[in-house]
């Protein structure tokens, strides 16, 4: 089995897929200071209450947070021995590499989020995720990442606005009842909201603009599923697709699991 696992700068996925569905998916807060030990104790935890009977063979890991990918790699090394693909690590065969500026480093959820759009919608396409920032990804027609757009995600937008103003309290990002708001709490979820929906459509139109054929657009990330409500625009929303790519480019790698010169 599968031990998938997605870090971003706020939160860790990790979950089981037994070859044909994700038998569970759990989520911790991201820390770099977590041990392999701690990590192993916390999933030995979870998959006993949830009576999940799992037999780790193989490991992939997608981390924007480089600083925890050396516990990750010993927890899988020590606790179910094997030695996990690191996704953006030249070991770690991609289906189609991105087609960015010379030296440039993509991202690995962005890599990990183009090659599951691709499988699951084709190309001509963009993937915006709703993460700590918010990322849109343009998928070319072969399947290739071409480059995309990095804005401030919802949150941290709020919370800067928190911050940088003593009047201004801390609220969650919520779909206001009306744009206009009665008071601060409401006016600043407002502007977050319908801000947000107005960058989201205003870079789309823009990147549509520049591609030579029509695009769709997913959503995804755990804010998606609340934006897609006051926008037309997502053709699609996938809550699984960053561990639906983890699983599609590991199963790359064990299909042709010699040097990339014998890849067709």
């Amino acid at each position: 089995m599968l031990l998938a696992i997605d870090c971003g700068n706020t939160n860790t996925v990790f979950s089981i897929w037994d070859g044909a569905k994700f038998r569970a998916t759990w989520r911790m807060a991201t820390d770099h200071k977590r041990t392999a030990d701690e990590y192993y104790v916390w999933l030995q935890s979870l998959m006993a209450l949830t009576k999940t009977e799992a037999e780790i063979t193989q490991a992939i890991i997608s981390s924007t947070v480089p600083r925890v990918v050396f516990n990750l790699r010993v927890l899988c090394n020590r606790y179910f021995n094997c030695r996990p693909l690191v996704v953006g690590k030249p070991d770690c065969r991609l289906p189609h590499p991105p087609r960015v500026d010379q030296g440039v480093t993509v991202g690995p959820d962005r890599l990990v989020n183009t090659v599951a759009g691709f499988a699951r919608h084709g190309g001509n396409l963009i993937v915006v995720d709703f993460g700590t920032a918010t990322t849109f990804d343009v998928v070319d027609d072969d399947g290739a990442y071409i480059g995309g757009v990095i804005a401030p995600g919802a949150n941290l937008s709020l919370e800067a606005l928190h911050m940088a103003a003593a009047a201004l309290p801390h609220v969650d990002v919520a779909k206001p009842a009306r744009a206009i708001g009665t008071n601060t709490v409401a006016c600043m979820q407002s502007g977050v909201y319908w801000g947000y929906i107005g960058l989201i459509e205003g870079i789309v139109r823009e990147v549509r603009k520049e591609r030579p054929a029509p695009v769709k657009v997913i959503a995804t990330g755990g804010l998606a599923s609340l934006f897609s409500q006051g926008t037309t625009l997502f053709d699609a929303v996938e809550d699984d697709l960053t561990m639906h790519g983890l699983v599609l480019i590991h199963a790359h790698n064990e299909e042709y699991p010699y040097g990339p010169e014998q890849i067709p």
